[in-house]
C-alpha cells in the first residue's frame, strides 16, 4: 500500500514528536507543512511545501489527513474545515474548547463529510505510555478496582515554550482542568469505563488561569477516581495508581525509565501515529468524538468547571500515602 499523504498543521512545542513519529514511520508520508509563523516554517522551506493558511493548504494539497496541532481554541474551525474536506484529522487534545463544537466535529466525522470516509482521533498520548500500558495489564484480570487517582503535576512554564497561548484562559480553555485535564479523565476512563464528576476543588491565579485543581469522580460498581492537577509543581509528576477491592494497590509511574525533560513523549506519540494510521486503514466511515474519548473528556471537564465553580481557596495536594483513602468527595 501507498504511504498515506499527511500534513501537519501547527509547528509549537508538541509538533516535534508527530513530526518525528511521521519521519520513522513508512506508513505516512509528510506532504506539507502549515503554521502562521514564517520562522516556524523556515526549515522546512524546500523541504515540503509549506502553508500559512490551513485552508489553502485543503484546496492545494492531495491530503488523506491532517495533524492539528494548533491552539486549543483553533482546534474547532481547523479540524472542521478538514473534516468537510473528506480529509481524516488527528487533533491535540482537547478535542475543542466547547462541548458544543465538539459534538459538532463528531457528527461531521460520523457522516465522513462531503468527501466520504473521513476519520476522527483525538490524541491522548498517556494512555500510549509503556508503563500505562503495564499497568493496566496487572490489573485487567484482577479483582475489580475499587479506586483510581491519577496525577499530573508540572510546572506550566516549563513546558510551554514560546507557546505562551497556554497562559491565556482564552485560547486555552481555562487552564490545567482544560489542557490535562483530559489526558488525566482518559486514563480513568481507560481503567474504569464511563465515569462522572461528583465533585471539584478549582483554585486559580490573579488571570483567572486555573493552577491547581481536584476532580472527584464515580464510576459503575461503585468505583471512585480523583485526578488531581498541579500547573505549580516545582518538577515534574506523572502517575497513576489503582486499588483493588480485596485491598492490592498497583502504581505506575509515567515517568519512570524517561529521565530526559519530555522523554517519554517520543514513543508516546509514535503510539498515536500507528493508532491513527490504523484508523486511516480501517475501511468504512470514521469514529467520532464519543468513541475515541475526545468529547467525553471534554464532558468531564466542563462538569468539572461546573463543580468547582464558586468554590474558592486553595486546592489540597494529596500525599501518596492517603491517595487511596481518598475515593470520596
Amino acid at each position: 500500500m501507498r504511504p498515506h499523504s499527511l500534513a501537519v498543521v501547527g509547528l509549537g512545542v508538541i509538533s516535534r514528536f508527530y513530526l518525528a513519529a511521521v519521519e520513522q514511520s513508512p506508513a505516512v508520508r509528510l506532504a506539507a507543512v502549515c503554521d502562521l509563523a514564517p520562522d516556524s516554517l523556515a526549515r522546512w522551506q524546500g523541504r515540503v511545501p509549506c502553508y500559512r493558511d490551513h485552508r489553502e493548504l485543503l484546496a492545494r494539497e492531495e491530503l488523506d489527513a491532517v495533524v492539528v496541532t494548533v491552539p486549543n481554541d483553533v482546534h474547532a474551525p481547523v479540524c472542521r474545515d478538514a473534516l468537510a474536506a473528506g480529509v481524516s484529522v488527528c487533533v491535540e487534545k482537547p478535542l475543542a474548547t466547547s462541548t458544543a463544537d465538539a459534538r459538532d466535529l463528531a457528527a461531521l466525522a460520523a457522516s465522513g463529510g462531503p468527501g466520504g470516509g473521513a476519520r476522527l482521533l483525538t490524541a491522548f498520548h498517556r494512555r500510549y505510555n509503556r508503563r500505562v500500558a503495564e499497568l493496566v495489564g496487572r490489573v485487567r484480570d484482577g479483582a475489580p478496582m475499587a479506586s483510581v487517582t491519577v496525577r499530573y503535576f508540572e510546572r506550566i512554564e516549563e513546558h510551554v515554550g514560546r507557546d505562551r497561548w497556554y497562559l491565556d484562559p482564552a485560547r486555552c480553555g481555562g487552564g490545567c482542568l482544560a489542557d490535562n485535564g483530559p489526558n488525566a479523565f482518559d486514563l480513568v476512563r481507560l481503567l474504569l469505563g464511563e465515569v462522572a464528576v461528583v465533585d471539584a476543588r478549582i483554585e486559580r491565579d490573579a488571570t483567572g488561569l486555573d493552577r491547581r485543581a481536584s476532580v472527584a469522580l464515580a464510576g459503575g460498581g461503585g468505583a471512585r477516581a480523583r485526578v488531581e492537577l498541579d500547573w505549580s509543581y516545582p518538577g515534574e509528576l506523572k502517575d497513576v495508581e489503582v486499588e483493588l477491592a480485596d485491598g492490592t494497590v498497583h502504581r505506575a509511574d509515567l515517568l519512570d525509565g524517561y529521565p530526559g525533560f519530555k522523554q517519554s513523549l517520543w514513543h508516546e506519540y509514535a503510539g498515536i501515529l500507528a493508532d491513527f494510521v490504523g484508523l486511516l486503514d480501517q475501511p468504512g466511515g470514521g469514529r467520532d468524538g464519543r468513541q475515541d474519548g475526545g468529547l467525553a473528556a471534554l464532558e468531564l471537564v466542563e462538569a468539572g468547571y461546573r463543580a468547582g465553580a464558586g468554590r474558592a481557596g486553595p486546592v489540597p495536594v494529596l500525599a501518596p500515602s492517603a491517595r487511596a483513602a481518598a475515593v470520596s468527595p
